[in-house]
């Protein structure tokens, strides 16, 4: 898996800036003057940029950037505006900022005392990201033929299965620290990752204070690599291995495969993936860290691949419908992320993997299928197919587990997007609390999240001529629609939250905290969820 960039923290004292190589990056106070450790060309640059309106209009959490400066070692320095008091998403921000530039670069980064310098290095870590397993040359080189060996390598031969070695997180320590006696003049190699020392005046209280943003970040790169995978790759199959993987890090993970779903009666499941050669699996994720108390269920839609099935979607866009897992992505990253922090929560994640596809033996329009709960269902629009993996885990989840509350997650509809854009996701829920507590989270966190209105009225749309339900009542309130849906199987008195993160799972452009393609969203709502409400103190 993609493993976020090292980080060390050193001493600011008598730091020898002015021998850094690579990019140098300075958090910039209103009230700051330029730090000790560079040349008097390089202070006098300093001062003169930050009496420049560009830094003046520069905000909190951006940048001025200087190529080649003078009197420097490093390729460029980066003057980041962050006040002392600046808020904790401003914070990320600067280190976003920094991390949108490194590339591959040694980067030092003089945060001296600031108080928020741990919130950047996460910044610093999220916007780091960078999915190029599929990528065999750097973009700016020759469109030259690949040498025969690789080009027989052809992308759906090609194996990600997870592995012991994966499910083994990486040290937020361990960068390269700046070469005090490099010769400015002599080109230094060129590093094949990104490193990065964040100079601090405590760096093991820094280092303390990072270590929850470390685990985060790996959750966060987990989510981000499942929902970037191709569907050839990212089969059922490779899904479930890759949770099964993270055995190592103390979870306990059981994958429950096709005749053991029939024999718990999850047909309507069964039916989505029916057309497909991939089978369908359920994963339950358990992680017991805390007292003998029931524990929080998530419950993720992990649809592989979605064709639409038998109502296909039209060809344009399709591609992006390997992202249609994106629920089963965060609640993995979720859990990762308590493993990795040795949470003191009762948490388990359940995941309901499968692949819509048209095939003769795929279900059809006018097929009614019976539920776990019992419930027979009219599919109206084979399309309309994430409603129905979740209503049987979630069903199953309450049954098994007797949880203190649900969250599930999917990539439902298309009309949360109409609704909301690429900026919030959609939270449904029948407990007040709840819906309270996530919408904190979330706040607190920087990812968007708005609450969506729940009534009987809307079950009206889905009724069915034939059977207790439909799945689908057309385009009028689709996510209302969708989320009246889930509700029929979630048990009286069970507090449940639907969140439809559609949009903002894989957004058109960059986010602030992530480049163009999958964000990770949920993973740190989730994660501050947990600890504000369900782990013990």
């Amino acid at each position: 898996m993609t493993h976020p960039v090292e980080i060390r923290f050193m001493p600011a004292a008598d730091a020898a800036l002015a021998q850094c190589r690579g990019r140098l990056a300075l958090l910039i106070d209103d009230r700051d003057r330029p730090p000790a450790g560079l040349t008097a060309p390089a202070r006098a640059a300093v001062v003169r940029a930050l009496a420049s309106k560009a830094w003046a209009d520069t905000k909190p959490g951006k940048a001025l950037e200087l190529a080649f400066p003078a009197g420097l070692a490093a390729d460029a320095l980066q003057l980041v505006r962050l006040p002392r008091r600046a808020s904790v998403a401003d914070a990320r921000k600067a280190g976003a900022t920094i991390g949108a530039r490194m590339g591959k670069d040694r980067v030092t980064v003089m945060a001296a005392a600031h108080p928020l310098a741990a919130e950047v290095a996460l910044g610093v870590a999220l916007r780091g990201y960078d999915f190029g397993t599929y990528k065999t040359r750097k973009d700016d080189e020759a469109t030259e033929a690949a040498p025969a060996d690789e080009a027989a390598r052809a992308p759906q031969e090609i194996s990600r299965t997870g592995s012991a070695a994966d499910a083994v997180t990486g040290d937020a320590a361990g960068a390269v620290p700046a070469e005090a006696d490099a010769a400015p003049d002599r080109p230094a190699p060129q590093p094949d990752k990104a490193s990065v020392t964040m100079l601090v005046s405590d760096p093991e209280a820094v280092a303390r204070a990072a270590e929850h943003g470390a685990a985060l970040a790996e959750g966060v790169f987990f989510t981000r690599d499942l929902v970037n995978e191709p569907a050839n790759v990212l089969t059922t199959s490779d899904f479930a291995d890759r949770l099964l993987a993270m055995r190592e890090l103390g979870l306990e993970v059981e994958v429950l495969d096709e005749p053991q779903l029939a024999e718990l009666g999850m047909r309507a499941l069964l039916a989505v993936g029916q057309g497909s050669e991939s089978p369908s699996k359920v994963v339950v994720m358990r992680w017991q860290g805390g007292a003998a108390e029931p524990p929080l269920a998530l419950v993720g839609k992990g649809v592989c691949f979605d064709s639409g099935g038998i109502s296909i979607k039209p060809a344009q866009g399709m591609e992006e419908m390997t992202m249609d897992m994106g629920g089963a992505g965060v609640v993995a990253g979720v859990m990762r992320t308590l493993a990795l922090r040795r949470a003191r929560a009762n948490v388990v994640g359940l995941v309901g993997l499968v692949e819509n596809m048209p095939d003769g033996r795929a279900q059809r329009p006018g097929d009614i299928v019976r539920s776990m709960k019992g419930d027979c269902i009219e599919v109206i629009n084979t399309d309309a197919e994430g409603r129905l993996v979740l209503a049987d885990v979630l069903w199953y989840a309450q049954g098994r587990f007797d949880p203190a509350a649900v969250v599930n997650l999917a990539t439902l509809t298309g009309a949360i997007i109409v609704a909301l854009g690429h900026e919030k996701a959609g939270l449904f829920s029948n407990d007040d609390k709840l819906a309270a507590d996530l919408l904190k989270a979330a706040e607190a966190e920087g990812e968007g999240l708005w609450r969506m209105p729940l009534a009987p009225a809307y079950d009206e749309i889905i009724k069915s001529r034939l059977a207790d339900v439909k799945n689908s009542g057309g385009r009028p309130a689709g996510s209302i629609t969708a989320a009246q849906f889930l509700q029929r199987f979630i048990r009286k008195d069970t507090p449940w939250a639907h969140l439809d993160i559609a949009g903002v799972t894989l957004p058109p452009g960059e986010t602030a905290l992530a480049p163009r393609g999958a964000t990770g969203w949920g993973v740190m709502t989730l994660d501050r969820l947990i600890r504000d409400r369900f782990e013990s103190r």
